[in-house]
């Protein structure tokens, strides 16, 4: 094939941009489990890049390879979990640095965040980045070293205009991370939107199987400093993933394009279903036009606006978990973007964050739409 710059998403992710096993032929990229590698009798490696595992793996680096491919981005490394991921980003921050931070994200990040900032004496400030003024401003006066912002935004599904947040940030000399897991690669490339790193949970719409823990971070700035000290902490304080996981992961990711689709579009009729039952106060979904960032994620977003929307029961907390009690086909579980559908009451896992009561967090999977409604309809109504 002479020319691979042109595959689609879709072809990428099918054939594992053209991963094979070359030893035995086979059309599955092999999976190595060596945590060392043999060297010759003058004791030099047999592949240079190949000496101890942690970051040396074949199949980690077909993984990486789809993820920088599907993200149009120039390198990517993979890492344990989500949170292993963003961290390697906000350890860059020298003590004593500024940090700003959208309002009202995932709230293990917020937390987090929280913790390491009072710890490393890094001054922080959160701010509703949706707002994009406010954001501005925030920048203008804090001139902050690092930006994190969330779009499409988890629980509340909030919109984050990326262009302009880098803007802002690069204006203050900082820099802009965007986390684009409620998206995937698929619905969302911030790195054409300016941002200097994106970083996904592969946990949750990259794998899609809910078997599978991993992070990832992309950029397009490869020989800057902060992206050279995140390869150096990973491989020498060994925060990476196992080729296990990593096989799992390249497995999950060649239908991605397929689930991301279908996802998009059961979560759009649902949304569209809630929003005209008379149990359900508000749903909050960025593919509907009520939303209030619905043009900039049509202008942001491309082929559809994910699986995870969020929608509000009326009568509060009483009458949002009776409705999660009587589920049958959605399960009770805390997660998001796999094949099967979640429902989650946000507010009894952070009941302290403003997390209204009665909100229900859905992510939407691939099973028969009618089913999932069949199943919202006959919890809400009893």
């Amino acid at each position: 094939m002479s020319d691979t710059s042109r595959l689609s998403p879709a072809t990428i992710a099918a054939q594992a941009a053209g991963a094979v096993d070359a030893q035995t032929g086979g059309v599955v990229p092999a999976l190595p489990m060596a945590t060392t590698y043999l060297r010759d009798e003058a004791y030099q490696p047999l592949r240079a890049d190949n000496i101890y595992l942690r970051d040396q793996s074949d199949i980690v680096r077909v993984a990486e390879k789809v993820l920088s491919q599907l993200e149009e981005a120039k390198e990517s490394l993979l890492f344990p979990s989500g949170m292993a991921a963003l961290a390697a980003v906000f350890r860059t921050v020298p003590n004593g640095g500024r940090v700003l931070v959208q309002s009202q994200i995932y709230w293990g990040t917020t937390k987090w965040i929280r913790d390491f900032c009072t710890r490393r004496d890094i001054e922080l400030r959160e701010v509703e980045a949706s707002d994009k003024a406010a954001f501005a401003t925030a920048c203008e006066s804090f001139g902050p070293t690092l930006a994190l912002i969330e779009t499409p935004s988890n629980p509340w599904l909030r919109v984050v205009d990326i262009q302009a947040a880098a803007d802002a940030v690069h204006s203050a000399g900082g820099l802009l991370v965007v986390d684009s897991t409620a998206a995937t690669p698929i619905l969302q490339q911030p790195l054409k939107h300016g941002a200097d790193v994106v970083m996904h949970s592969a946990t949750k719409g990259i794998n899609g199987h809910s078997d599978v823990l991993a992070g990832v971070l992309a950029t397009n700035d490869v020989t800057g400093r902060v992206w050279e000290d995140i390869k150096a902490d990973r491989h020498d304080a060994g925060a990476v993933i196992g080729p296990f996981e990593a096989w799992l992961l390249v497995r999950g990711m060649r239908t991605l394009p397929l689930r991301a689709r279908q996802m998009s579009r059961n979560a759009m009729e649902l949304a569209e279903f809630l929003q005209n039952h008379p149990k359900i106060e508000k749903v909050l979904y960025p593919g509907l036009a009520s939303h209030t960032g619905h043009e900039l994620a049509t202008r942001q977003m491309s082929g559809g606006f994910g699986s995870l929307l969020s929608c509000i029961v009326k009568g509060g907390g009483a009458a949002a978990l009776e409705v999660v009690g009587k589920l049958e086909v959605f399960h009770r579980a805390t997660s998001l973007g796999g094949v099967e559908s979640l429902v989650e009451h946000r507010h009894t896992i952070e009941p302290h964050t403003g997390i209204p009561e009665g909100l229900l967090r859905l992510s939407v999977g691939i099973e028969d739409i009618e089913d999932l409604k069949r199943d919202l309809s006959q919890a809400l109504d009893a």
